[in-house]
């Protein structure tokens, strides 16, 4: 009996052991991913940036328990081709019609989710995906990044925030998608994107105008700007909210630690010489990334360059994905930087540009531009100076949106009948701007034509030539009228020029514009 006995136990601890070995060799699980971009937030707009006047503990948490990125850059500062970098892995100038605003996105691209659903990802999003735009594949619409969850809302705390309630559709997602796959989620909020209800900041968020510590120089300083920079400061901390109530949620769910956490925005404030132009505070953006099972000492801050086209290879290999199906990718994987290890291939250089963004001039063109920035230096190549880089007077100047500090700023302008604002904000550019942007980080001191820095000039404009070229970027290569012949995809505003300028209608009507917004050449 005995035998039997001791037979029994060396077969139930062999079990035991075998059972073990199992599980310890068993891989880890696939990292989940929230990617929450706001729409239109410029750096340093957040609490971890020392930003006093844009209260933000949600995106402070992240970069607090994961990394806090200091020279994060999007390729192209406006919400389409932004989006398309960040969904390839490639510069808005090797993306085709992608390049533009308000496009066909390429049959021929994939999207990294596109990769993460084909292998086993349940994958969705809430609010604004990739737009403005249409995308289809096959004559059908086409899920960049994968199915909508926009059923639960709310009572928005101001006139124009979105009746969206983000945090619920994530909820709704967390318990729809199958149970045991790893999940890919994108929280796309549509503030702080305007319009705004103007004072909300102070009247419903409690905001003071002395609160703001600096206005840009290249804005007014007076109360209707400060207003206006509050009702901004309003809606990031609307999506910032959200974004605290989806940790919580995975928190809740237990999922938090092996949570890829992205926060960031997708281009610069929606003021003047901000969004959609080339200069500091359009591209230059906010990054938190929070991963507890994968990044080594969180709490660091990273002073390297970081490109949104970095996200897609980045999120790939955490996921131990092949790429396969994807077009070459040009960014580089973040995982050195989560890992704290040295990465001697790590660009110390970001390159940016635009093409055809919104509409406004004749023959609905656009304002093409190339740059690099290093070693504290900005330069940009304008290809097309004698255009106008906001859109035309006439049209309402319609590359810059609406607003208080856009209406006064033109306001101005017409009482002096000639304003540095202007000039700054709406005026023609040289066919080169350099800027230091250690002592003028506002970019109003152009060095491009002064003799003191024409190698530095010269030295950063053989770079961006060579690497554009290894690119194949059309606009370098000679061909770069072909992105004014891709098709503008928003129909109904096709020909707006021609339109407007045979009376069939005005920028203001098709409320494109704020009263006051038009000036004659």
């Amino acid at each position: 009996m005995n035998t039997y006995l001791q037979l029994f136990q060396i077969l139930f601890l062999s079990l035991f052991l075998l059972n073990s070995c199992a599980e310890n060799n068993s891989p880890a699980p696939k990292p989940n991913i929230l990617f929450a971009i706001a729409d239109d937030q410029s750096f340093p707009h957040a609490g971890a940036y020392g930003c006093t006047w844009v209260k933000t503990p949600a995106f402070d948490r992240v970069a607090q328990e994961g990394l806090l990125f200091q020279q994060a850059y999007t390729p192209n500062a406006k919400c389409a081709p932004s989006r398309a970098c960040i969904l390839t892995g490639r510069n808005s100038w090797q993306l085709e019609e992608a390049a533009n605003h308000w496009c066909f996105f390429p049959e021929k691209f994939t999207s990294f989710p596109e990769i993460l659903s084909a292998n086993g990802y349940s994958v969705g999003r809430t609010g604004k995906g990739w737009a403005p735009g249409i995308a289809r594949k096959n004559g059908e619409a086409r899920e960049l990044i994968g199915r909508l969850y926009n059923d639960h809302k709310l009572t928005p705390p101001a006139a124009h925030i979105s009746p969206l309630d983000y945090a619920e559709n994530f909820r709704t997602f967390l318990a729809e998608k199958r149970a045991d796959d790893p999940f890919m989620f994108w929280y796309g909020s549509t503030e702080p994107h305007r319009a705004y209800e103007f004072q909300a900041g102070i009247q419903k968020g409690g905001k003071s105008l002395d609160e703001i510590t600096q206005v840009p120089d290249f804005w007014p300083n007076n109360d209707t700007v400060r207003t206006d920079m509050l009702d901004y400061a309003f809606e990031v901390e609307h999506f910032d909210q959200h974004l605290g109530k989806m940790l919580a949620i995975l928190e809740e769910e237990g999922l938090l630690e092996n949570t890829i956490v992205i926060v960031t925005s997708d281009n610069g404030m929606p003021f003047p010489r901000v969004k959609g132009q080339v200069y500091e505070y359009d591209h230059h953006l906010p990054l938190a990334i929070r991963w507890g099972d994968g990044i080594k000492e969180p709490g660091r801050e990273i002073g390297e360059f970081v490109n949104f086209i970095d996200f897609a290879p980045t999120l790939l290999e955490a996921a131990e994905i092949p790429t396969g199906g994807m077009a070459e990718m040009s960014g580089q994987s973040l995982m050195p930087l989560f890992e704290n290890t040295s990465d001697p291939a790590r660009k110390d250089y970001v390159l940016i540009g635009k093409e055809r963004h919104d509409i406004g001039r004749p023959g609905d063109v656009g304002y093409p531009v190339r740059g690099i920035i290093q070693d504290g230096f900005s330069l940009t190549l304008n290809f097309e100076p004698e255009r106008w880089p906001t859109g035309n007077p006439e049209m309402g100047y319609l590359n810059t949106d609406g607003s208080p500090t856009k209406t006064t700023i033109l306001n101005e302008n017409r009482r002096k009948e000639s304003s540095q604002y202007w000039t700054w904000n709406f005026g023609k550019k040289p066919e080169e701007e350099l800027y230091d942007l250690t002592k003028d980080p506002f970019c109003l001191q152009n060095l491009a034509y002064e003799p003191a820095f024409q190698e530095e000039k010269n030295r950063l404009k053989e770079l961006l030539i060579a690497e554009l070229t290894k690119q194949q970027d059309p606009r370098i290569l000679g061909n770069g009228e072909v992105f004014d012949q891709y098709p503008y995809a928003d129909a109904e505003n096709v020909g707006f020029y021609e339109r407007f300028q045979a009376g069939e209608f005005s920028p203001e009507d098709a409320g494109w514009v704020n009263p006051g917004d038009f000036e004659k050449e």
